[in-house]
């Protein structure tokens, strides 16, 4: 009796954990916020995401290549289908698959750091900092409907 007991205990466990879980999803942009940067760093269109926790290197799906104005100096960017990176406390590195325009060309973004209530974007060798808030809201890919929810 007290193994079916237990057996029972452990059941009704797994399931509530289950459940509990579905219920609440972790979504890429929650897990920006875990590591400390705002979720205005990517789009809405966020269709799925890999991490590996270990390594933090990390894989997000869009559900479609993207373009869009980033704040505060309105840069042009876009997004690929697939962007890859390595999210660890206060630093992306290693990001592939986003572009900005300025100086009439296409930049890489090859790292995102936290200084303060900053953010600094690595292109290269070349940084700008911007202010963390001006990333607080999530952007819109260009030629997305606004959603009424």
């Amino acid at each position: 009796m007290a193994k079916k007991s237990l057996c029972f205990f452990i059941l009704v466990t797994l399931i509530t954990t289950i459940s509990c879980s579905s219920n609440n999803p972790t979504t890429a942009h929650t897990v920006l916020t875990q590591h400390g940067f705002p979720v205005g760093l990517l789009p809405t269109d966020v269709k799925s995401y890999d991490l590996n926790t270990t390594s933090g290197k990390f894989t997000v799906h869009l559900t479609n290549p993207c373009r869009l104005i980033l704040p505060p100096d309105n840069y042009l960017a876009t997004y690929s289908k697939k962007i890859t990176g390595k999210i660890v406390e206060n630093k992306i590195g290693e990001i592939n698959g986003i572009k900005v325009r300025a100086f009439y060309q296409w930049w890489g973004i090859t790292g995102i750091k936290i200084s303060g209530d900053d953010l600094v974007f690595e292109v290269g060798m070349v940084t700008a900092k911007y202010p963390s808030k001006n990333f607080a809201d999530t952007p819109q890919c260009e030629g997305q409907k606004h959603s009424s929810s």
